[in-house]
């Protein structure tokens, strides 16, 4: 067995979706906890508390889901698929409410969305939708990955392209965004490996150390064209 020690019960509490592994990068037993494992071990409590946060990551990156603003309800109502250029009402199927499909406040006829004008003005400049979930993040300045807080998305703030499964930040190194990283790769990539692992993705410290040097290596290696 491997002798790696991990919370598995973190890792629900934390919303892990899908199949839960060791995560030491270099596991030699790629060891994973089957299902039927994941439910003798953890308490009814925290499976559904697991459940509960699958389902709200998937309402919050589904664009034709939102929820209903009345904190009696709080149903998952169904948003017409034109509201993303425009705000258009929505009415709750449960509590018979009507909000705005941006703003989320109550609609009436006179109805103007301050929200969207506030954005429109700032939008490409300061303040950005999040690609997945549609979440307002604000970039002061800085590093131009960026990484919501709501769903955990990883994209580039000038094309926003993901970089999910761009670790390296490879998308740096070509096209538009080249040399718009804004920070030294290593800095970035030892900060991403901070986050990933608060969000129960860690890896072992030999990885990490391996992986900073050999970028910084790279870095300071003259390129030649």
């Amino acid at each position: 067995y491997c002798p790696y020690f991990f919370c598995f019960q973190m890792e629900l509490l934390e919303g892990a979706s899908g199949t839960i592994t060791c995560p030491d990068y270099t596991c030699p037993k790629k060891g994973q906890l089957q299902d039927h494992e994941i439910e003798r071990l953890a308490s009814a409590d925290v499976l559904q508390h697991n459940k509960q946060l699958q389902f709200e990551r998937e309402v919050h990156r589904d664009p034709e889901r939102t929820w209903c603003p009345v904190s009696a309800c709080q149903l998952v109502c169904p948003v017409p698929k034109e509201s993303s250029s425009k705000p258009l009402r929505v009415t709750c199927p449960a509590c018979q409410h009507h909000f705005c499909s941006h703003c989320r406040s109550e609609w009436d006829f006179r109805h103007s969305c301050s929200l969207n004008g506030f954005v429109s003005s700032l939008m490409y400049d300061s303040i950005k939708r999040c690609p997945a979930c549609k979440i307002l993040i604000e970039r002061n300045d800085g590093c131009a990955q960026m990484m919501c807080s709501r769903c955990r998305h990883a994209f580039c703030w000038y094309c926003l392209q993901s970089l999910d499964d761009d670790f390296l930040l490879r998308h740096y190194d070509k096209g538009p965004c080249r040399n718009k990283l804004g920070h030294t790769r290593a800095s970035v990539f030892w900060h991403r490996t901070q986050v990933s692992a608060l969000f129960g993705k860690s890896f072992s410290f030999l990885f990490l150390f391996t992986a900073v040097m050999c970028m910084m290596l790279t870095a300071s290696m003259p390129t030649f064209r």
